[in-house]
């Protein structure tokens, strides 16, 4: 269901802080002509710690609404409360979701039989296919190799997990503990060609937010097994792929948007904030290296 370049959306919001539906359906819109084979809004790059539940999954519906079918629509839905993590589940299913990307729960740390637990009422809550998102150095919880394997067994809902662990050997681990078919997605662009190599099928992106048709250019290239061309993309991207996190995210990554597209919207909610002048340096020269700016 899920390879390819899947940007994790930015959400647009106007200069009084509310969503910018407008600028979403365009920034969905020019995702899907630019080749992306996947969305995943409301993830960390969407801003989600920042939406009320309603604003969430009003934003998950618009997107499945704009894609209307032509690619999948992996909507955030985690959350550290089982019981909400369930509801949330529920209402990306509702919203007309084909999936959903699933943290474990933060904050509570708790051990691997917890997060097992967490993700078995999860999974028998619903039929909804569901991605599992290990983020480590957000939410303070790993889900250890073996655990992924456990649930990935356990539960046939679960299809594949999205990697940000930063461990490229954990590719090849994953897929000695996993069921045959289990999609594993890198969460670093930078790391994408390696994990491509050891056994990813793609990436849930940042980058291509800004960058979407050479994001789906690598993708196609190391599905197709050309990785000279992959490695000769990799290269014009990688200069822009670190900038996008000199700052707090999504921060560097709305300024490159606003570079590219100019009427893109500058608005970020509290905490977060307009990325300093070292790193819009930063992404000028990413874009410029990328042949963008």
């Amino acid at each position: 269901m899920f390879s390819g370049s899947i940007p994790a959306l930015v959400t647009p919001f106007a200069a009084d802080g509310a969503f910018d539906e407008s600028a979403y359906r365009d920034l969905v819109e020019w995702q899907i002509a630019e080749g992306s084979a996947g969305l995943v809004p409301c993830g960390t790059t969407g801003e989600a710690a920042t939406l009320t539940a309603d604003e969430h999954f009003h934003i998950v519906a618009i997107c499945v609404d704009q894609a209307r079918g032509r690619v999948p629509v992996l909507a955030g839905a985690g959350s550290n409360d089982t019981r909400v993590a369930i509801h949330n589940i529920a209402a990306a299913k509702a919203a007309g979701a084909d999936a959903a990307l699933m943290v474990p729960p933060y904050y509570n740390r708790p051990n691997q039989e917890g997060i097992f637990r967490h993700f078995e009422a999860v999974a028998n809550s619903s039929d909804l296919p569901i991605v599992l998102y290990n983020v480590p150095g957000r939410t303070v919880t790993d889900i250890a190799v073996e655990t992924v394997g456990r649930i990935a067994l356990a539960f046939p809902s679960v299809i594949g997990i999205k990697d940000a662990t930063g461990v490229i050997q954990r590719v090849s681990a994953q897929r000695a503990v996993c069921p045959e078919g289990f999609v594993q997605l890198s969460g670093n662009d930078d790391m994408a060609l390696a994990f491509n190599a050891t056994g990813g099928v793609g990436c849930i992106s940042v980058t291509a937010n800004v960058a979407p048709r050479l994001c789906a250019d690598f993708q196609a290239a190391c599905a197709s097994g050309d990785y000279a061309t992959a490695l000769a993309l990799h290269d014009r991207l990688f200069a822009l792929h670190v900038s996008l996190f000199t700052d707090a995210s999504p921060g560097p990554v709305k300024y490159a948007l606003n570079r590219v597209r100019t009427s893109f919207p500058k608005a970020l909610r509290l905490p977060m904030t307009w990325p300093g002048e070292a790193s819009q340096r930063a992404v000028d020269a990413g874009l410029a290296a990328a042949g963008l700016g």
